[in-house]
């Protein structure tokens, strides 16, 4: 016979509940699906029994959706009148009951203790079906040693977790799920726990924490990917992992963390951070799993080889950095030549220009920005396909590079005989970089003589700076100048509206404002708000804006293997979301590489995890290797382990 025929089914009455069920000091598990009306029967019971003389615990144990307490944690709490009083609370820094199901018992058990004898009614998570529900089920009510389970079923449905019911030793109880009870729609549960966060908050003060002198522990996201983690929340525990107080985090930087928290004098060991973050919208929602991005090694349509370049040059790497998708045109073996695709505008950017027969002539049209690296010939030999590509009525297109840069496209745009070119011709504005200035000047086809050399002083070796991103340079040695680049994207402002909207403020030019002085990193400018105050940007957008740093792509290339170099290589590449990097020859080979001013393998390794780079993308391998490449990714991988390893014909 199957047990459930014999199990009582109770009446849907607080009182006859207590009376059937739960006659003593006892402990109860209250559990069914989100929407059955668990948790408003757990509130029915708890007043029931005050009613009766006894005063329980409720304990709630749904992070996600939790009746008191916070979201992101584990709340035992006493009613004494009409006050609850929080008589513990542990974190859980996630919403999800279901994929942290074992630390969320492990908490449960640590706050049952604080009740010691007296009655409970632990009011369970929305979870009751596959492993997790079972876990939880089985998990819950031996670490919280409970009398009773009361489990509530939608009426003419079997009940769910059959095997796990038949095995409990508990007490078990029925009690049909109400019926107008139903599950609250996501941005219900959204708002609702977002209001207890924002008001946990409300006196929260910014504080920034050496990370090398706290402990990380959960599932933080790594410590590369920073755009990850503002928004995240996080939980400052003792050195017995006793949450002390709640945080939010603001920024991450490179090796500190700036959070928001209320007020606390205590001490604390260690940050308790997982999946509950506060979305673009302003609402504590769960973050997206981060995934390694793969890189691809197959080029998009337009880059086709056509039969005349489909000679081996290796496996060509494609993958996005924030707004733009970055392709090694001709491979890891081939000349030196990267396509940045603004994803989001007809642009397109091109660091170094190697032979550029893959490329169709309508990128050269969309191309605003060449970087070059320095001069010689696999580095520049594609600026005829550039200048061909572009006669026409077209923009003028920017140009960088090092010292001589200048005469070196002066004198291939002189080499062409452009009698019939008119009016047409392509103009370029070609800058040198000179130490902390940038000399620039203009050539067009078609004109006998350069423009007159413009100077201006720049700082931080930035080249460009535009309101989406900037590019930045570094000069090494190759035994001529060779310039590193850093292409950094623009950190991404979200309003806050449910901030907005709780203060009773409308959006207006002041946000724009706020924006522009968060961009320009003063926090101290003074701002006029909308109820006519005067406040400091920085607590204007600690309050208002949700604030994630850009992404950066690095790029060296030809540069030798000395101290200095590499400094300065790590310094521009530092915390990169994606590093393209030489990787000239392998260890055997190092005299090679020290004869021509090349990287080897483990030195781009090296780098790489010194820069403490998310993504490695090696590339500029000696054609020598081009049968045996698995040893320039053997080396690699032996000093770094983010790096992005095709897959080798053979």
């Amino acid at each position: 016979m199957d047990k459930h025929q014999n199990v009582p089914w109770l009446e849907r009455s607080a009182e006859k509940i207590i009376d059937a069920a739960l006659p003593g000091d006892g402990r109860l598990l209250l559990f069914g699906e989100t929407g059955s009306g668990k948790s408003t029967l757990a509130l029915e019971l708890e007043r029931a029994m005050r009613g009766k003389g006894r005063t329980p615990f409720l304990l709630s144990a749904d992070p996600g959706s939790p009746s008191f307490g916070l979201p992101g944690a584990v709340t035992l709490a006493r009613r004494r009148g009409d006050i609850w009083t929080v008589a513990g609370m542990e974190a859980l820094c996630s919403l999800d009951a279901a994929r942290f199901r074992m630390p969320l018992v492990s908490a449960v058990g640590r706050l049952t203790r604080k009740a010691a004898s007296a009655p409970l009614i632990l009011d369970a998570p929305g979870v009751v079906r596959g492993v997790a529900g079972a876990e939880l089920l089985l998990g819950l009510a031996e670490t919280a040693d409970v009398d009773v389970v009361l489990l509530l079923v939608r009426k003419g449905e079997p009940p769910p977790l059959s095997n796990e019911l038949r095995s409990i030793s508990q007490k078990l109880f029925f009690v049909e799920a109400a019926a107008e009870a139903h599950s609250p729609t996501r941005r219900l549960r959204e708002r609702s726990r977002t209001k207890l966060w924002d008001e946990y908050l409300a006196d929260a003060q910014e504080r920034t924490f050496d990370l090398g002198s706290i402990n990380l522990l959960g599932t933080p996201p790594p410590l590369d990917v920073k755009e990850a983690w503002p928004g995240r929340q996080a939980a400052l525990l003792d050195d017995r992992q006793n949450t002390v107080a709640f945080a939010e985090v603001s920024a991450l930087g490179n090796g500190y963390i700036k959070v928001r928290t209320p007020p606390s004098q205590k001490e604390f060991f260690a940050l308790l951070v997982r999946d509950a973050q506060r979305d673009s919208r302003g609402f504590l929602s769960t973050a997206r799993l981060l995934e390694k991005e793969a890189v691809r090694y197959a080029p998009p349509p337009d880059m086709c080889s056509p039969p005349e370049y489909a000679h081996v040059t290796g496996p060509r790497p494609v993958g996005h950095v924030g707004a733009a998708t970055a392709t090694l045109v001709n491979g890891v073996f081939g000349d030196p030549l990267l396509h940045l695709r603004m994803r989001r505008e007809k642009r397109s950017i091109l660091v170094d220009l190697g032979e550029a027969g893959r490329l169709p002539a309508r990128i050269a049209h969309q191309v605003s920005d060449v970087f070059i690296s320095h001069a010689h010939i696999d580095h520049v030999g594609g600026f005829v396909w550039l200048l061909r590509s572009r006669i026409g009525y077209l923009p003028t297109c920017r140009v960088f590079g090092p010292p001589g840069l200048g005469e070196n496209i002066l004198g291939m745009v002189r080499g062409i005989l452009w009698d019939r070119i008119g009016d047409r011709g392509p103009s370029f504005e070609v800058s040198e970089l000179r130490g902390d200035r940038l000399l620039t000047r203009m050539i067009e086809a078609g004109r006998d003589e350069a423009g007159p050399v413009v100077e201006r002083q720049i700082k931080n070796g930035v080249l460009v700076e535009e309101k989406d991103f900037l590019v930045r340079a570094a000069t090494l040695d190759h035994r001529t100048p060779v310039l590193a680049f850093a292409f950094e994207s623009a950190m991404k402002i979200n309003v806050r509206k449910e901030a907005l909207e709780r203060k009773g403020w409308a959006p207006g030019p002041w946000l724009g404002e706020l924006k522009n002085r968060v961009y320009d990193d003063d926090r101290e400018a003074v701002i006029t708000t909308p109820d006519g105050g005067r406040e400091k940007a920085g607590r204007l957008a600690d309050e208002f804006l949700l604030i994630s740093p850009g992404e950066k792509l690095a790029y060296a290339v030809d540069f030798g293997n000395t101290p200095e170099n590499r400094r300065r290589v790590e310094g521009l590449a530092k915390s990169a979301h994606t590093f393209f990097c030489e990787a000239a020859f392998a260890e055997a080979d190092g005299d090679m590489a020290e004869k021509y001013r090349h990287m080897t393998a483990r030195g781009c390794g090296e780098i790489a995890t010194a820069a403490g780079v998310g993504r490695l993308i090696p590339f500029h391998h000696s054609k020598r290797y081009e049968k045996e490449p698995e040893q320039i990714y053997k080396e690699i991988r032996a000093v770094c382990s983010r790096v992005a390893v095709p897959k080798f014909p053979g």
